[in-house]
């Protein structure tokens, strides 16, 4: 790679990030004219300045590897499978977590909400908003916003759903350089019954200080509001883009109809 190849991704996600050359300078404590000769491929960037730019501009793990192998470096962070022994105790950590949800749902999903784990309640309330079939998807969003699958169960679903697209199209402006969340976002704009508009990232919307999640089977009500479960500075690739997501009842209802469930 040359260093022109790197300056181009600097910029990009520098303009991600919607900063200037001058305020990203000031923020890393460079000149604003280093910077530009590292942008337009005048300079090279040191690996200690990769460093320094990507902790400034918060770019995931995943993304600064490629940008120190674009500087003609060696990547720095390892990713690691979750299954493997040397993740062990993060596992045992996160399994603890699904456990002790019970018996409300939680699910480990991966950066492009694709569902790792779930517990034995999320399973469980699936299938019985499913009639006792399994989801045909791995993958949340999907789930969510395919008609054969359980979006019919979900009385809000647009509430819902337009609220996931909007963190979607955040994720996709946020990393540019990540074409599966683009793909994931043409994927789910392409279902029926996707209202037109949502093409569109909404810079305007407000979102609410909390969204709950309501399903309806005949005349069963229940609803959860969500809390997301990350690790702490994480220096492997794996750990950075997993999050446990854990559902709570809104209301004793919800609570009581969990409980029959196990």
């Amino acid at each position: 790679m040359t260093p022109a190849n790197i300056g181009g991704l600097l910029r990009e996600w520098r303009l991600s990030r919607r900063l200037s050359q001058l305020d990203l300078a000031l923020q890393t404590d460079i000149s604003s004219r280093h910077l530009s000769y590292l942008e337009n491929g005048k300079s090279r960037p040191s690996r200690e300045m990769i460093v320094r730019l990507t902790e400034t501009l918060a770019v995931p793990l995943r993304e600064r590897n490629k940008l120190f192998i674009a500087g003609g470096y060696a990547p720095v962070y390892p990713e690691t499978p979750i299954d493997t022994p040397k993740l062990a105790q993060m596992r045992f950590a996160i399994e603890a977590m699904l456990a002790q949800q019970e018996p409300y749902p939680a699910f480990l999903l991966n950066r492009h909400w694709d569902i790792l784990m779930a517990n034995q309640a999320a399973l469980k309330l699936n299938r019985y908003m499913m009639d006792g079939r399994d989801s045909k998807h791995r993958n949340m969003l999907h789930l969510i916003f395919d008609p054969d699958d359980l979006r019919p169960a979900i009385d809000n679903w647009e509430d819902v759903a337009g609220n996931l697209l909007r963190h979607l199209h955040n994720e996709v402006a946020a990393v540019p350089s990540d074409l599966k969340a683009r793909q994931l976002l043409d994927a789910v704009l392409a279902y029926p019954g996707v209202p037109r508009h949502w093409r569109q990232r909404d810079l305007g919307a407000a979102p609410a200080p909390i969204l709950t999640t309501a399903f309806r089977k005949g005349e069963v009500r229940i609803s959860f509001f969500s809390t997301i479960t990350t690790f702490g500075t994480p220096r492997d690739v794996t750990l950075d883009e997993l999050h446990v997501e854990s559902c709570f009842p809104t209301d004793d209802t919800t609570a009581a109809f969990c409980s029959s469930l196990t």
